[in-house]
């Protein structure tokens, strides 16, 4: 594994765990050339996944499947929430997990937009709310209302501020 640090090739696994509820390995390395230490995880990845973009006008993009982009965009939306790293990952793993046990190479991304908003009303309401806004691109004020008024903390000890 290439050290972030100085990009030289050699590292050794120092430890080795589980992580994201057995989904993952997580890794410390350190670099055989300068002594930095760094986190890599493994994850199983059954199949090449596609995400399809609707873009304006009609047309379509397609890209790699990027489990990063669903990580940040839910840790963005429970921002300041009392929801813990491993509840995002959680979720996060799930989605994955749903996208590539579809049996589908290519996935558009209301779909996963969705799945995440499924894994969001679960968790929090607030960061529920935080991601449809975004994911639903509310213009005003009025949007965030109406969304609201059809939202229950349906999340079994939801987080609460």
């Amino acid at each position: 594994m290439r050290c972030p640090f100085c990009a030289h090739d050699d590292s050794q696994v120092k430890d080795s765990r589980p992580a994201e509820d057995n989904a993952a390995i997580r890794r410390r390395r350190q670099c055989s050339s300068c002594g930095a230490r760094f986190t890599t995880f493994e994850r199983v990845q059954l199949r090449e996944i596609t995400v399809i973009k609707s873009e304006h006008g009609g047309s379509e993009r397609r890209e790699p499947f990027d489990r990063a982009k669903i990580e940040q965009s839910v840790t963005l939306a429970c921002r300041k929430r009392r929801i813990e790293r491993e509840q995002i990952d959680q979720l996060v793993s799930g989605v994955q997990r749903q996208v590539e046990v579809s049996g589908e190479s290519e996935v558009h991304s209301r779909e996963i937009g969705e799945m995440v908003m499924d894994g969001l009303r679960q968790l929090d309401s607030v960061a529920y709310i935080r991601f449809a806004s975004v994911y639903r691109a509310f213009n005003e004020a009025r949007d965030f209302e109406e969304f609201a008024g059809t939202v229950r903390d349906v999340a079994t000890g939801g987080a609460k501020e």
